[in-house]
């Protein structure tokens, strides 16, 4: 049986050595299972680690980091501890090994540690491996090789890789990286290409915006091939090893440096780190491109065919934004009223991811006591469907929807991604408010011509 760590209280041991034993039963059978299928490997490859530091290490390494994260932990928190990883590792391993294996492992490391309490695939398979290679001005500088799984990971991952990898090529005394035309126009041909005939990424980005992320991001955004197909133009350019196309690499700048922009200014300027100010200016270009265009028509063009459109914003019967925090709603979690999945006839269950406009990333949904939907019947009533029981009685008379009830949002999430809070819908709260206030300014009620108690009764 696994040791039991330090820090569990004597009056847990039981429980904890408790349900270590179930982990090794389901262990033991599952490795039995593996062994009698003839598996590629007869044991379970998934790791059991006590925290965070233990598990960094048996993933990504180096070996002994565990009890270093232990105790920067103890000083640093999030980016800041990312940060410092790296330059402990930077300042042990170099001379060691090769700088590049330096910078792999620090990356992977500091990329690892900022994205708790899971693991995801980019840290361990979505960088392929790095490259110290040489500018046209003969000055050395550092190229991230990003693999498919890089598109497993999330806003964070995509946004920090490359500052990250910023920070680390300073610490080896690194010049910045400083792309030809023919390299960035490649760039673009491919991004072009791989949305013809691979797939579609998550944000619609216009050419001079990847055009000027490639000119100014300070490390070489480039990658192995993901797919079979050439691009068809700028082929055979000297320090782009491959005619094919790059899935992460793209990604990573469109979804990643561009996509999310505003999450890169968030990070570089709590990190302190210069040479980052022209994130300002591709933010401001982006808002002013869809300043140009129909805000809905590009989210709708967004849309897999086949996937439903719940709610489009200023649209009337749609979710109304409450920002509020349950129990329930949280990081990438958002809240609806459970009568609310019951007349959309199950499309929205607990746990279906719901992409948003606001604060822009997608939630799991999660039922919360929130205000009802409304809907209108055959027989022209409206009904607000607050129980089961009023929904059995209305479920084969809904003629319309006319209100889908309330949508929660965790303000943290807006925090998160660095997006302004948008005005919250009037809802019964204000106006009980309102109601209040102005009540006080009347002395006597009974000028009003309505009974005080049955106002106190709106107000309540």
């Amino acid at each position: 049986m696994k040791p039991l760590p330090k820090k569990i209280p004597p009056f847990l041991e039981e429980y904890y050595n408790n349900i270590l034993l179930q982990i090794e039963r389901a262990y033991a059978v599952a490795s039995e299972f593996r062994k009698r299928t003839n598996s590629p490997l007869p044991y379970v490859e998934t790791i059991l680690a006590d925290d965070i530091a233990e598990r960094v290490e048996i993933l990504v390494g180096p070996k002994g980091i565990a009890d270093k994260i232990r105790k920067l932990q103890s000083i640093y928190k999030g980016e800041q501890l990312a940060l410092k990883l790296a330059e402990e590792i930077v300042n042990t391993l170099r001379g060691t090994m090769s700088d590049e294996k330096v910078v792999k492992q620090a990356l992977s490391t500091a990329l690892a540690i900022l994205t708790p309490p899971c693991i995801t695939a980019a840290p361990t398979e979505g960088i392929s491996h790095v490259k110290i290679k040489t500018n046209n001005d003969g000055s050395k500088y550092l190229a991230v090789y990003f693999a498919g799984p890089i598109r497993s990971a999330g806003g964070t991952e995509l946004a920090a890789v490359v500052v990250l990898a910023d920070y680390i090529r300073r610490l080896m005394g690194l010049d910045r990286y400083k792309p030809t035309e023919e390299e960035v126009k490649r760039f673009i041909e491919e991004l072009r290409t791989y949305t013809r005939r691979v797939g579609k990424f998550q944000y619609n980005v216009p050419d001079n915006l990847i055009a000027m992320a490639i000119s100014k991001t300070p490390v070489e955004i480039t990658g192995i091939p993901t797919d079979k197909i050439t691009v068809p133009a700028y082929t055979n350019l000297p320090r782009i090893e491959t005619n094919y196309l790059r899935g992460g690499a793209l990604r990573v700048v469109n979804d990643g440096i561009v996509g999310r922009a505003k999450k890169v200014l968030k990070l570089v300027q709590s990190l302190g780190i210069d040479g980052w100010e022209w994130i300002e200016e591709l933010i401001k270009q982006s808002k002013d491109v869809k300043k140009g265009s129909s805000d809905d028509d590009d989210k709708l063009s967004e849309v897999i065919g086949g996937r439903p459109v719940f709610s489009i914003h200023n649209t009337f019967g749609g979710f109304r934004i409450r920002y509020a925090r349950t129990p329930t709603v949280g990081m990438s979690a958002v809240g609806v009223h459970p009568m609310t999945m019951r007349i959309l006839n199950g499309y929205i269950v607990v746990g279906t991811q719901l992409k948003t406009d606001h604060p822009g990333k997608g939630g799991v949904v999660t039922p919360v006591e929130a205000e009802p939907p409304v809907v209108k019947t055959n027989d022209g009533k409206v009904v607000k469907i607050d129980n089961e029981e009023k929904y059995q009685q209305v479920k084969d008379k809904i003629f319309r929807i006319l209100f889908l009830g309330d949508i929660v949002i965790s303000v943290g999430d807006c925090i998160e991604n660095n997006v302004e809070l948008r005005p919250p819908g009037y809802c019964e709260e204000w106006w009980a408010e309102e109601l209040r206030e102005a009540l006080s300014k009347h002395k006597t009620k009974e000028k009003l011509g309505i009974n005080n108690h049955r106002l106190q009764s709106f107000i309540e």
